[in-house]
């Protein structure tokens, strides 16, 4: 007779309880960036939408903006700290390639002992952690999952470059995923265009750097291909979504997409027939492009700004480099 192994008791469900958020403590705008580019106020608000961007001094990391984020979410959830079970977190800007972000908070929050790991979906992140949490529940696995998207992008701007730097900003998003009766988050729809790795990329490598070959890193984008990408794929997926949970458009409340472009932001409307009365997330506007943060930094934002509520149905989708690209409808909290 084969041996029969115990195996952890699933759920049925599970649920975002709280988001926290911090973002970088400078707000820079346009007119600070405009000269390296030679461009304008005026330039950057009709190819983007963004006024202006958070980002961090040099003495605030992209763990500080984590850890704040993260307590925010784990005090507003109201879980008892020892049934956090899981960190996970999305950045591809923390400064250590190992050890992960997520063990290091994972200490400073008094939970030294528990899953901890990094991903690298770029701007897709907060999405895959949110995947994965809700596996990790469902499964059994976990009680309570932290997922933050974090990042400092500042530490990877090149004033001059004409194709990003202008965009991207910093902060950190954190959600506390738990158990529950129901379903409250729906089937994650997710993977990547391979063919597309280089689309979104870094100029070189940490080892040209120290080699003399190159100047320390910096991302850069074939624009115009990354919005085709984002707005035709993406909307088919996002359908794809909405059928597997078993909804449809006119069942949507609150929209939020990664922050990369308001452009992008405002044709994936316009492509998915959104009806007017849905709240769309538009962060970028104030915020910049944060990559794995920007989708919980903009839900929070509603969040606190009542303009989404507890109940509604939010579709979050989020697609970057790699072309990596994930997304969840789910029931705020």
């Amino acid at each position: 007779m084969a041996l029969s192994l115990a195996a952890p008791t699933p759920v049925p469900g599970s649920q975002v309880l709280a988001y926290g958020a911090a973002r970088g403590d400078l707000v820079v705008p346009n007119d600070d960036l405009v000269g390296p580019i030679d461009s304008s106020d005026e330039w950057i608000r009709q190819r983007t939408g963004i006024v202006t961007r958070t980002r961090a001094s040099a003495e605030v990391g992209v763990a500080d903006l984590a850890l704040t984020a993260a307590q925010e979410a784990i005090e507003r959830s109201g879980i008892d700290l020892e049934t956090l079970d899981a960190i996970i977190v999305s950045t591809i800007s923390f400064p250590y390639p190992t050890p992960s972000l997520a063990t290091l908070l994972a200490g400073q929050l008094g939970r030294p002992d528990v899953i901890a790991y990094d991903i690298s979906a770029a701007c897709a992140g907060f999405a895959y952690g949110i995947g994965q949490a809700d596996a990790l529940i469902r499964s059994g696995s976990a009680r309570n999952v932290l997922v933050i998207g974090a990042e400092k992008l500042s530490d990877f701007v090149s004033p001059t470059d004409r194709s990003i730097s202008f965009l991207l900003g910093d902060g950190a998003g954190a959600a506390i995923v738990g158990p529950s009766e129901t379903p409250r988050i729906g089937p994650t729809v997710w993977g990547s265009d391979g063919d597309n790795w280089s689309t979104i990329r870094m100029t070189g490598s940490t080892l040209d750097f120290r080699d003399g070959r190159a100047e320390w890193p910096t991302l850069e984008q074939d624009g115009r291909t990354v919005f085709r990408w984002a707005v035709w794929h993406t909307a088919a997926k996002i359908r794809e979504m909405l059928e597997r949970s078993g909804i449809g458009i006119e069942d949507v409340d609150v929209f939020v997409p990664h922050q990369a472009n308001m452009r992008i932001i405002d044709e994936l409307a316009k492509q998915l027939k959104l009806p007017e009365d849905v709240v769309v997330g538009r962060d970028i506007a104030e915020t910049g492009n944060t990559s794995a943060a920007s989708i919980p930094l903009a839900t929070h934002r509603l969040l606190a700004e009542g303009t989404a509520k507890s109940g509604d149905v939010l579709v979050q989708f989020g697609f970057g480099a790699g072309l990596a690209y994930a997304g969840q409808v789910l029931i705020l909290p």
